[in-house]
């Protein structure tokens, strides 16, 4: 299977604020949000495997600047990481403001997404080659996260996690 980079699922997604999907505080919502964030995800998976894809988890959404009514909002999603069948995407939300034009990072987040058949039966994807500083940073984060999630859920034994154990031990 050939290896891609994350510019190949590169998905860029923009669009604007409507009154029908903000809170009461004129701001988007949160849950409005998450559901543009797992559509982006979900063409970027899709073009890095090639398969269809399903959402497994949500593993990280900071909400850290409200998206104002208005806004112009644009949604970038990449893989960062491959494992057997899954794929970790990172996405950041880039708000642009109403007024001035100036365009500022609003949120993030990462999703799991695995590839599956015609069955729903989890399949192979492709590996992924960083290329930037960026994606590889990404990219060894993606280990870590996965690392910890599969220690919280049981899965592997503290001891396993390798690339966790490095960050607190000093050789």
């Amino acid at each position: 299977m050939q290896s891609k980079t994350p510019k190949d699922s590169r998905t860029v997604m923009t669009d604007m604020v409507l009154p029908g999907e903000t809170n009461p505080l004129n701001n988007l919502f949160g849950g409005e949000l998450l559901a543009r964030m797992d559509r982006a995800a979900s063409i970027a998976a899709r073009r890095h495997s090639r398969r269809i894809t399903v959402t497994a988890s949500v593993n990280h959404v900071a909400f850290n600047r409200s998206v104002p009514l208005g806004s112009v909002l644009t949604i970038e999603a990449a893989i960062s990481r491959t494992f057997k069948t899954s794929m970790e995407v990172y996405l950041d939300v880039w708000m642009e403001d109403r007024f001035s034009g100036e365009r500022s990072k609003a949120n993030e987040a990462i999703y799991t997404f695995v590839a599956v058949d015609e069955t729903g039966k989890p399949t192979a994807v492709p590996p992924l080659v960083p290329e930037t500083e960026l994606e590889k940073e990404r990219f060894d984060g993606a280990l870590r996260r996965k690392q910890l999630s599969l220690v919280l859920a049981g899965k592997m034994a503290p001891g396993d996690a390798t690339e966790l154990k490095a960050l607190f031990l000093n050789d």
